[in-house]
């Protein structure tokens, strides 16, 4: 075949997409094993941070069944569907069920003598998924940490809900007032230092801000019912 000919180009351009393609597909299966396991690890990392539990996400496995007891799945009356594992819940999946469909993961810790209760959160930002986890002390009120993340937002922007100085302002804030459930707001502007239900929100990072307080409201109302009555 005359290589300067336009169908040898083509022919040679199939065949070495087809290469690439299998190779690339090749490589995706051999690594999907161990990018679960580290999508696993991290996601135990995460959980116990909010209880103050900083590890490695390597060393994370061996450390999460030290401190969590329980791993329960809620029904929105409240009551536990034992026939549902946990940790297997795919947030982003299960939000787009009604609500009485939904299975809501709880993890229950104890660390030096204290139970506490973390909560998987998942909501939207100003480009793409928002999500998290908060732990509340055995009050179920007060919270003792909450550890955010995203997708696609904006650097130096929406992106900073998952620094420290962000995070680190929810701790011993309060999502009930009386029996009433307030949740906690992340306020632009700021807010006073005593204000137990409203955090700081981010310069210039308004609709990813008003996108967690959405989010810690609409999937902490789901669980009410469950720590109302345990």
């Amino acid at each position: 075949m005359n290589r300067n000919s336009n169908a040898y180009t083509f022919i040679f351009a199939i065949i070495l997409v087809v290469i690439v393609a299998t190779l690339l597909a090749f490589v995706s299966e051999s690594t999907k094993e161990k990018r679960a396991n580290n999508v696993k690890l991290e996601k135990m990392q995460n959980i116990l941070s909010t209880i103050g539990i900083d590890v490695s996400r390597e060393e994370s496995g061996e450390v999460f069944k030290d401190y969590i007891k329980q791993e329960l799945s809620v029904k929105e009356d409240g009551s536990v569907d034992a026939g549902v594992k946990a940790f297997g819940i795919d947030l982003k999946n299960e939000t787009k069920k009604s609500s009485n469909e939904q299975r809501y993961p709880i993890y229950i810790a104890e660390k030096e003598g204290k139970k506490y209760y973390v909560v998987p959160l998942y909501g939207a930002g100003l480009w793409d998924a928002i999500w998290g986890y908060m732990s509340f002390a055995e009050d179920k009120n007060t919270i003792v940490g909450a550890s955010f993340d995203h997708k696609g937002e904006t650097p130096g922007l929406g992106a900073e809900i998952n620094q420290s100085w962000f995070e680190d302002q929810f701790i011993g804030k309060k999502i009930m007032n009386g029996s009433d459930f307030v949740s906690v707001k992340v306020i632009k502007g700021g807010t006073p230092a005593d204000n137990f239900h409203g955090v700081d929100g981010i310069s210039g990072g308004t609709i990813t801000s008003d996108g967690v307080s959405d989010m810690i409201e609409e999937r902490l109302k789901n669980y009410l019912p469950y720590l109302k009555n345990n």
